[in-house]
């Protein structure tokens, strides 16, 4: 192997442009290069004027700290890698051909090759450095557990209109529900009025009530309780608010009797709820 830099006036030339071919330009030195460059130096040294001992004593700590430095390096790398597994994380890694390879899920193990780390999401191996995410496991469920928005919704006797509540999710993967009951229930989260299917639609995250079912409700202020199916057997109750104002229709009858045991709604008779909004029996459901 020739010589890495070119000597001019008995000194070593490391400018970009007498660097070797081979060396990709604005690529990173290494502690192999700065010996290189050390020997080199001491080989093609002016012979009348050579380099003091000095010199080289301070060019050799200095070679001895760098060293030490991405040995310190490569130690912290790899501990923080073997802190991944179990840990849920994103990784994304393109090919040769452009090809892009994205995997997210729990690490299942770090294995070490030629001193580079590797991690394995759902039998996939990456870099270590190709993991770009790393979230808390009970994060990741929560977001992927399905959701109501908070948010205030207000309903006019007077003016009586469908009700439109945003921001509904029914989850993700293997979070997901498949469908969601629906009860009313007052400051006290006891139910007063199970929706029955037949007032319920629910498309791109809105679900829609039609107001036939607000029409007996004196004024004042609710709950609409979500009961989903999903896995975790999800339950909302605290984000949504109803706010009812005016007086309700003459003839329109009570939401429950006995206490949320019976519901006459206006599908018929359904099946009332069994404690403060943690589930239904019979309730109305919508299908996603």
């Amino acid at each position: 192997m020739g010589p890495i830099a070119d000597v001019v006036d008995g000194k070593v030339d490391i400018s970009e442009s007498s660097q070797d071919k081979e060396r990709k330009v604005g690529s990173q030195l290494g502690k192999d290069d700065f010996l290189l460059l050390l020997v080199t130096q001491m080989k093609y040294q002016d012979p009348l004027q050579p380099t003091d001992n000095t010199e080289y004593v301070a060019q050799l700590a200095q070679f001895s700290e760098l060293e030490y430095m991405q040995n310190m390096m490569d130690i912290t790398q790899h501990t923080s890698a073997f802190t991944l597994v179990g840990k849920y994380a994103y990784a994304e890694s393109t090919s040769l051909t452009g090809t892009t390879q994205k995997e997210e899920g729990l690490v299942d193990f770090v294995t070490m090759k030629d001193g580079e780390a590797y991690v394995t999401i759902n039998g996939v191996e990456f870099k270590y450095d190709d993991v770009i995410e790393v979230r808390d496991e009970m994060f990741v469920i929560q977001q992927k557990m399905p959701s109501v928005k908070e948010q205030v919704i207000t309903y006019l006797h007077h003016d009586s209109q469908d009700v439109v509540i945003e921001g509904v999710s029914l989850g993700e993967d293997e979070y997901q529900a498949t469908s969601m009951g629906i009860v009313i229930v007052d400051s006290d989260k006891n139910p007063v009025l199970t929706v029955s299917p037949e007032n319920l639609s629910y498309k791109d995250g809105k679900l829609t009530i039609s107001k036939k079912v607000f029409q007996k409700l004196d004024a004042g202020t609710y709950g609409i309780a979500f009961a989903f199916d999903d896995p975790n057997k999800s339950v909302s109750y605290d984000d949504v608010t109803l706010v009812v104002k005016g007086i309700k229709p003459a003839g329109a009858t009570e939401g429950t009797e006995g206490g949320g045991e019976n519901t006459e709604g206006s599908g018929g008779t359904t099946e009332g709820t069994e404690g403060a909004g943690t589930g239904t029996e019979g309730a109305g459901t919508v299908t996603a």
